[in-house]
């Protein structure tokens, strides 16, 4: 078993930076699969990124393609999502997500095993 949590998020002007983070405990991020997932008020969940356990491939949504890049620190346990030039529509909590890695085969959508609580994340206009 792993635990995620994530930290970072609050409250930003339109256009501006954030970055937030999720640590993993009870094990190593070393051989998992990672993502950030967010949801907003009365919307579906959705994917927003996703690396690889070796940072060797990388996803994104097409709404964050640009903006926002995913990256993570296996020695830290920590993944990262920096996000740029934030709009209103970026506002929604955002969960950290992971899968073991079984094999040779990789789905940057999932299916993610694991997840957080989720941050906060809000945009004013």
């Amino acid at each position: 078993q792993v635990q995620l949590v994530e930290s970072g998020g609050g409250l930003v002007q339109a256009g501006g930076s954030l970055r937030i983070s999720c640590t993993a405990s009870g094990r190593t991020l070393s051989y998992f699969h990672t993502g950030w997932f967010r949801q907003a008020p009365g919307r579906q969940r959705e994917f927003v990124a996703s690396i690889s356990w070796n940072a060797g491939s990388t996803s994104y949504a097409l709404s964050v393609k640009g903006r926002f890049t995913i990256s993570r620190d296996n020695a830290k346990n920590t993944v990262y999502l920096q996000m740029n030039d934030l709009k209103p529509g970026d506002t929604a909590v955002y969960y950290c997500a992971a899968s073991e890695v079984t094999g040779n085969n990789w789905s940057p959508f999932g299916p993610f095993d694991y997840w957080g609580q989720g941050t906060q994340v809000t945009v004013s206009s």
